[in-house]
């Protein structure tokens, strides 16, 4: 289980010490320091580098929003749980992007959901990651016994023609024996989507949806004058990528 170095920001020594204890009850949570006013919790958020952070809204000088507002520039950013005795400042609370939201007295059952909810988005975070790390950064086509090498990202779209796949770039066309199947697989992790059974295109250029007949559209692309088919059969996944 991955440790969570966590500080605590409280000018209420009660309620640190509360939090502490509530804390030490779930074995992947460190606390790595408790802090009893924004500057010195900026200056361990600095120097700890915390996974998350707990902190007060009410504090005397500099408050626990000001201090969340800052924390936007760092480098390492964490997330923000605030716990405060005030139920009015929610909403001030998520403009600057809290993660959670916690009142006095703490609720043992919401601090568990709180910290359920962190480590399920960590371990989405993780995935999505080491999916980004196997990506191709590359892809080796293999045209007339010549080895060409494509950034993924320019590719407009792919088409299968009889026993052979063009691959369309703004720049260039290609022409390999590769399945449409196996480039798409390759491709993983970037924005392709197959619009009929000949065509798959990058959704970062389409340029606009021609309605055509049955359910079906013609894509426009940028920078090039075709126009690839979208079917009544993959219509739909095509509009739920674009969020129409």
């Amino acid at each position: 289980m991955k440790e969570i170095k966590t500080i605590i920001i409280d000018d209420e020594p009660h309620s640190r010490d509360e939090l502490h204890h509530l804390l030490s009850e779930h074995i992947d949570i460190n606390v790595v320091a408790m802090c009893e006013e924004a500057q010195s919790g900026l200056l361990a958020i600095m120097d700890k580098e915390p996974d998350l952070v707990f902190l007060d809204i009410d504090m005397p000088k500099t408050n626990g929003l000001e201090l969340a507002s800052s924390l936007s520039k760092l480098k390492k950013k964490p997330k923000v749980v605030f716990a405060t005795a005030h139920e009015h400042y929610a909403a001030k609370a998520f403009r600057v992007q809290a993660f959670d939201y916690l009142l006095k007295p703490f609720d043992e059952d919401e601090l568990s959901g709180t910290l359920k909810r962190y480590r399920e988005q960590c371990l989405s975070s993780t995935k999505d990651e080491e999916r980004t790390s196997k990506m191709l950064t590359r892809l080796a086509i293999d045209e007339n016994d010549k080895i060409n090498y494509i950034d993924p990202q320019s590719i407009l779209y792919m088409a299968r023609e009889e026993r052979e796949t063009v691959i369309r770039t703004k720049d260039k066309e290609y022409r390999v024996r590769t399945a449409l199947k196996e480039l798409k697989q390759k491709l993983a992790g970037y924005p392709f989507v197959q619009t009929h059974k000949s065509y798959i295109i990058n959704i970062a250029e389409i340029d606009g949806l021609i309605p055509w007949f049955n359910g079906a559209y013609q894509v426009k692309l940028k920078g090039i004058k075709d126009e690839v088919p979208a079917s009544r059969t993959y219509v739909k996944a095509l509009r739920e990528k674009l969020e129409l």
